[in-house]
């Protein structure tokens, strides 16, 4: 990640923390700018440490976005799974067929 790409801006976190925290603009906000990636960190009354907890989740995020899943092999069912599915669906109609009206 290169400093160019990322904007930093710092706020005034809401919650509980006193004075310091409703006076001091200790949020942090962190944009990736090819991406539009945002993160913000504002747990922490001080800057500092929310600036470290903002860098690691835009990593993690980055990390993340630049994992390729891997494709999905189509298998056959095996014997036990398609002898479990008629069964089920043997139950099903059995079921069904009894709540046919009786005739007499």
């Amino acid at each position: 990640m290169k400093k160019q790409d990322i904007r930093i801006d710092f706020f005034r976190g809401s919650g509980p923390g006193g004075q310091h925290r409703n006076t001091s603009e200790t949020g942090v906000r962190i944009i990736h700018l090819p991406t539009g990636l945002v993160v913000t960190a504002t747990e922490s009354r001080s800057r500092h440490q929310n600036l470290q907890k903002a860098m690691a989740r835009m990593e993690e995020k980055l990390a993340a976005r630049s994992h390729k899943k891997r494709r999905r092999i189509a298998t056959r069912p095996g014997k036990g799974a398609i002898a479990r599915r008629l069964d089920a669906k043997r139950k099903q109609g059995d079921k069904k067929r009894g709540r046919k009206q009786v005739d007499d």
